[in-house]
């Protein structure tokens, strides 16, 4: 039945602000209507919908306001610098900081977590072929010295 994520929305303050910041994040304006645009994140398969209003106010908890777009391990190696290219810093997240990406080893999972202009919390993330009972958040460089000792 399900076969993926279509679709996702996030508010913004300033729509004409977004639409540069996403650009750049290399999303394809896609549709505007007034207020509201369309992105798409893969084309004719998902798309991100930014809302110019005062909801871009709402408080931020991990289950309002965030998005994590899935990316090729190398370019999430290479993504903190390409972000910073960008003039966008990637934040502190689980109390590391943003050096490299950080691994979810219980979750098998690299992450690397950014800010939009709004404040909303986006997310590069990419799948580790190993998952591993450990539940303590580490550099990229500690698992693989971890799985290979394996």
């Amino acid at each position: 039945m399900i076969k993926g994520l279509y679709e996702s929305h996030l508010p913004v303050s300033n729509l004409e602000e977004s639409i540069l910041f996403y650009e750049s994040l290399g999303l394809k304006l896609y549709k505007r209507y007034g207020s509201i645009a369309f992105f798409w994140i893969v084309e004719g398969q998902s798309w991100l919908g930014l809302w110019e209003g005062d909801e871009y106010q709402t408080k931020y908890h991990p289950s309002l306001r965030h998005i994590a777009f899935q990316v090729d391990m190398d370019d999430l190696e290479k993504s903190i610098d390409w972000l910073k290219s960008k003039g966008i810093n990637p934040r502190k997240s689980f109390d590391m900081e943003p050096i490299e990406p950080i691994v979810l080893p219980d979750q098998a999972h690299a992450v690397v977590y950014f800010d939009d202009p709004d404040k909303n919390s986006l997310e590069f993330i990419s799948r580790l072929p190993v998952e591993l009972e450990v539940r303590n958040k580490m550099y990229l460089s500690e698992w693989k010295n971890l799985v290979k000792n394996l």
